[in-house]
């Protein structure tokens, strides 16, 4: 199509850093240098934060991937759970034979527990997703609502135990690892809850809202829980003066 250029550096240096192809009728179509240099080829679809390993093991095999991701989670959090019901005082579990019990008086055992109902929504979400062809509504029934119900439970447990470390809902303590793990817990879901909400897949189009912001989110929480799983090795050989018998709290 006929038509004529006009080009500029944008800064006045004498380089050409545009140029505007004017059409005949009226449209300006304009060429920048970095655009060009960026996108010489033809860019992926989906997320740009990782698309090597897409590209390289496909689309179901990243699903799986994850799937297989939410599994160390889950047995973590089981093993944070045993942890706290091991630490219940012995009139409660005697000889650590029990494996679930009723504790509602402690935070921990909240804490511990509601994050372990959280790994298994991500259990059933994580898992759903490796299904290929997926339509939109089954997508949202059953990968986005498991996946949003197991933020929630992330963020409750979380937000408990930070209380649990603090003693209330806002503390300095940046001496303590525990305040630095729980606060990374904290960040980190509510990453979760953001990638969560961004991954929300509308009915209509079946993609989802902000494909970026739902990578980038489970990016960030997975690097905070990471690093506050590192942390835990510090805090095992803490050694902290003054502490005192733990209380015989009943299980009323």
């Amino acid at each position: 199509m006929a038509g004529h250029n006009r080009g500029g550096s944008g800064g006045g240096i004498g380089a050409v850093t545009f140029v505007d192809h004017i059409r005949e009728d009226g449209l300006v179509v304009r060429w920048e240098s970095r655009h060009h240099r960026k996108h010489q080829d033809a860019q992926p679809a989906g997320s740009t934060w990782w698309p090597w390993y897409v590209n390289a093991v496909g689309t179901q095999w990243d699903s799986v991937t994850f799937f297989i991701g939410s599994l160390f989670f889950t047995s973590a959090a089981f093993l944070t759970y045993r942890e706290a019901v091991d630490a219940a005082p012995a009139s409660q579990n005697p000889r650590h034979r029990r494996f679930f019990v009723y504790q509602p008086r402690r935070i921990d055992w909240w804490a511990c527990g509601v994050q372990l109902v959280g790994t298994v929504y991500f259990n059933v979400s994580t898992g759903a997703a490796t299904v290929a062809n997926l339509s939109a509504q089954a997508a949202n029934r059953h990968v986005w609502r498991p996946d949003a119900v197991g933020s929630i439970c992330f963020l409750v447990a979380s937000l408990l135990a930070w209380f649990e470390v603090c003693h209330a809902w806002a503390a300095w303590r940046p001496r303590s690892w525990s305040w630095w793990i729980t606060l990374l817990n904290l960040l980190g879901s509510i990453a979760f809850g953001v990638s969560a909400v961004a991954g929300y897949i509308s009915p209509a189009t079946g993609e989802l809202r902000n494909a970026e912001r739902a990578n980038l989110g489970t990016f960030v929480g997975a690097v905070c829980f990471l690093i506050g799983a590192l942390l835990l090795l510090p805090e095992r050989t803490e050694t902290v003066s003054g502490q005192v018998p733990a209380p015989d709290q009943d299980a009323r």
